[in-house]
């Protein structure tokens, strides 16, 4: 198979400083472990997911063996073409497990997801894998979820006000709109949707479904009752 012989093809790097790198690399190793010849893979996003893919990638060179990852983002499958791994989708095939980071996860392994935005492109794989490996550090284990993140609310453009009107129906202290750095305006997914930032006074059991429920939400970040397994440091 031809290559492409440029920098862009070639040149594996995180988009900034990746906080706790010692830590997530150990955290990148572990679930490396995991990996059988022949294995679809879901590939979820974030530092020590972008760690476990070169933790990967190099097992498989070393055992010589044949990986296929589904990613859930764009930033994701750059990530796993640079280091030689091929990709597919939900429409060819299932994962046999998958991994992904988190923003928080309870004593119940209850997570919030979305800082990246592809919270909708990783509840799908989640949900498909028979299970998933939740790679963090300590800094991510809260007593409550939403202590140290907001929720993000994935909804269509066209929804905004209404989104913003039934939020003040529920248990919510403050509802912002993500705005992007690098560019002017709000962030916009790779589905063309704008993401709120959810400030809850309590998340519930139905708090997900419930989110859901309004006309306009395309998903939100809370994954309750997935079945996971966490690894940590």
């Amino acid at each position: 198979m031809l290559k492409w012989n440029n920098q862009l093809a070639d040149n594996l790097k995180w988009t900034g400083d990746i906080s706790n790198r010692e830590q997530k690399e150990l955290v990148a190793l572990r679930v490396a472990e995991h990996v059988k010849d022949g294995q679809v893979i879901g590939v979820g996003s974030g530092s020590t997911s972008f760690l476990a893919i070169q933790a990967i990638a190099s097992k498989g060179k070393k055992e010589n063996l044949t990986v296929t990852a589904i990613p859930t983002s764009v930033e994701v499958a750059l990530s796993c073409a640079r280091a030689g791994i091929s990709t597919t989708t939900l429409a060819q095939a299932r994962p046999d497990w998958g991994f992904d980071g988190a923003d928080e996860v309870d004593s119940e392994f209850n997570l919030i997801k979305g800082r990246g935005g592809a919270m909708f492109a990783e509840k799908l794989v989640m949900a498909s894998s028979p299970k998933t490996y939740i790679l963090v550090d300590e800094s991510k284990f809260v007593n409550r979820l939403g202590h140290n993140f907001p929720v993000p609310v994935e909804i269509d453009p066209r929804a905004i006000h209404l989104v913003e009107t039934k939020l003040q129906e529920m248990d919510v202290s403050a509802v912002g709109l993500r705005m992007a750095k690098h560019k002017d305006g709000p962030v916009i997914t790779e589905a063309g949707n704008l993401i709120l930032e959810v400030r809850f006074n309590h998340i519930g059991l139905t708090t997900e479904q419930d989110l859901n429920a309004i006309p306009g939400v395309i998903e939100n970040g809370i994954f309750f009752n997935y079945p996971v397994e966490v690894i940590s440091n």
